[in-house]
């Protein structure tokens, strides 16, 4: 049995979705118009799908550039926060047995002290207040994008993020999963190794591995000989296998660099929204494939996938920039 409150699968049904816009042009390596677009496409597909979508925009100027791009029924919402990854930063929403909804916020810094901007730290409580949360600040580190739960109590994660020293070198692997039991309800841990080559957050599952149903994982299956992270998803699909999920391969994007350097394109950073999922794809040969077999594990909703390369410039992807509010 789990633990109560409780978070909820991303196949809950849900209120809303928030998405962060882009508004640093530092952090796009001179993309950031087509970074704009491409989350502008994401938040129109999931608010045209009839699902609620509140683009968390920075100032005037970054609410008309967004206003500019996306369809009128997606909502904008002026917000003070730094980089786009609501994932990591905003409000963890968990449900109780009565379906009360309360916010878990964690501490957060930078991916380690990678990145740390004006906003980041706050954001997820004023996004939790904007929607009428009461919320409870953990004493440790963790981004959302670092875990995935099936809805039974399970979650899964890597040791390469959460067992990093630079998170939370004062607590070891036990006291970990204490933590994730007790301020969101999982009381059983999957630990994965290693997430994708030069993901600077570490590692985090929601790039390797997902949940598609309880009990069932989605791992991607390396394409091509030259695959660079073919050891990684065989090493996750293995362990999957020896605690007794059932693993579906979905197709990799293969081999994606940028300048000569291997970049963490996954198919894995799709987002399950109330009608539609929505699948980061990158040009690759493999996209279509990737597309169509993420949507075989969710036939009552449509599939969608949208070009993400830019917003991978910027470090992350379309789960990594959202945040689902599960209904009340």
């Amino acid at each position: 049995m789990s633990i109560e409150p409780a978070l909820p699968p991303e196949w809950y049904p849900q209120d809303w979705l928030w998405i962060g816009f882009p508004h640093l042009a530092d952090e796009w390596s001179g993309v950031i118009a087509r970074a704009q677009e491409q989350i502008g496409a994401f938040a129109s597909a999931v608010a045209d799908s009839g699902q609620a979508v509140r683009l968390v925009v920075r100032d005037a100027a970054t609410a008309a550039r967004a206003r500019s791009l996306v369809s009128e029924r997606v909502t904008l919402d002026v917000q003070v926060y730094g980089d786009v990854w609501l994932r990591d930063t905003g409000p963890l929403v968990v449900r109780d047995g009565s379906g009360a909804r309360a916010a878990r916020l964690f501490g957060f810094n930078g991916w380690g002290g990678k990145y740390v901007m004006p906003g980041d730290t706050t954001i997820g409580a004023d996004l939790a207040q904007s929607a009428g949360l009461a919320a409870t600040r953990a004493d440790w580190v963790l981004e959302g994008g670092a875990i995935d739960g099936d809805g039974t109590g399970l979650v899964v994660t890597t040791e390469q993020c959460l067992l990093n020293p630079n998170r939370n070198p004062h607590l070891a692997r036990a006291d970990l999963e204490l933590r994730l039991a007790r301020d969101l309800g999982f009381d059983r841990v999957l630990w994965l190794g290693q997430g994708l080559i030069h993901d600077h957050t570490d590692g985090h599952v929601d790039n390797l591995a997902r949940f598609v149903a309880p009990g069932r994982l989605a791992v991607p299956r390396a394409t091509g000989a030259d695959d660079p992270h073919a050891e990684i998803y065989a090493d996750a699909a293995a362990r999957a296998r020896d605690y007794g999920l059932e693993v579906v391969a979905v197709p990799s994007p293969g081999r994606i660099e940028v300048d000569g350097v291997v970049q963490p394109a996954s198919y894995m950073n799709f987002v399950i929204a109330n009608r539609v999922v929505i699948v980061p794809v990158f040009g690759s040969p493999h996209d279509a494939d990737g597309v169509a077999a993420i949507a075989a594990l969710f036939p009552g909703r449509a599939t969608i996938g949208l070009m993400a390369d830019a917003v991978l410039a910027g470090g992350g992807g379309f789960h990594c920039s959202s945040q689902q509010m599960p209904a009340d």
